[in-house]
């Protein structure tokens, strides 16, 4: 739900903190140099939290009380599964054949053989073979910096948490071109297909992704709560080098 509703905004937001990233010396001290926007991006961290603890938070909570240990499981394969749709692409985009074929295997497999996704057959058969199947990472900000475009200032957008104007940019790119929940192949290849293209599917569909998602992140921000001085400052280098991780294909294989 929130990456139908401020997809269209990133652009102007990415445009916008680009001229002022731009614009910012590092000189200063208190800002680190991945972080020139500090100030801003705290004020918005606040919201966000101020959102998690009093809406998506309990929602979350919620979900996982009504609903059995094998749903959640069922319900984050779904997800899972419709996300190689945009890492299959971008591994196409990065010349990245290897993850492609991978990625490009597991939505056939899970999309068939596990009942539209619903049951991940493809690690299954990573788990019981020699054959490496398990669910790979990629969006468009890695295949930007794959081709060597600087991350640029460290951002924190609403709703959607830690960034740069980089995977900000590609954030938006994939949900308008690659996501099947909020644009992605089903605008583009399935136009004809009605249903699947209405409001009334796509915004149940990526709402309910949406609360999987944090409902899985809950027990996780719990000990980040516990264990961090400054929550901020440890999701901000936490994120960074995550995503240089990524971009340089040390990090490719995921685990669920």
């Amino acid at each position: 739900m929130m990456n139908t509703i401020h997809s269209k905004a990133i652009a102007i937001l990415v445009f916008s903190l680009f001229l002022t990233g731009c614009a910012t010396t590092k000189t200063n001290n208190q800002n680190g140099p991945h972080d020139p926007l500090e100030s801003m991006n705290r004020a918005v961290f606040n919201f966000n939290e101020m959102v998690y603890d009093n809406v998506l938070d309990p929602v979350a909570r919620g979900y996982k009380w009504v609903t059995p240990d094998p749903i959640e499981l069922v319900v984050g394969n779904f997800f899972s599964n419709l996300n190689d749709v945009v890492v299959t692409t971008n591994s196409v985009l990065q010349l990245n054949y290897e993850s492609a074929l991978v990625s490009g295997t597991r939505v056939l497999i899970n999309t068939t053989f596990g009942i539209f996704g619903l049951i991940d057959i493809a690690s299954d058969i990573s788990a019981a073979s020699d054959v490496n199947l398990n669910k790979r990472n990629e969006d468009f900000g890695q295949t930007l910096g794959r081709y060597g475009v600087t991350s640029g200032p460290y951002i924190v957008l609403p709703f959607l948490g830690p960034s740069s104007v980089r995977d900000a940019f590609g954030i938006a790119v994939d949900s308008f071109f690659m996501d099947p929940v909020t644009q992605g192949v089903t605008g583009v290849f399935m136009d004809d297909v009605d249903y699947l293209n209405k409001v009334a599917l796509r915004l149940p569909v990526a709402t309910a992704r949406t609360i999987n998602a944090r409902a899985q992140f809950l027990d996780d921000d719990k000990t980040l709560e516990e264990a961090a001085l400054d929550k901020y400052e440890f999701m901000r280098d936490a994120y960074l080098q995550r995503r240089t991780s990524l971009i340089n294909n040390t990090a490719t294989v995921e685990t669920k």
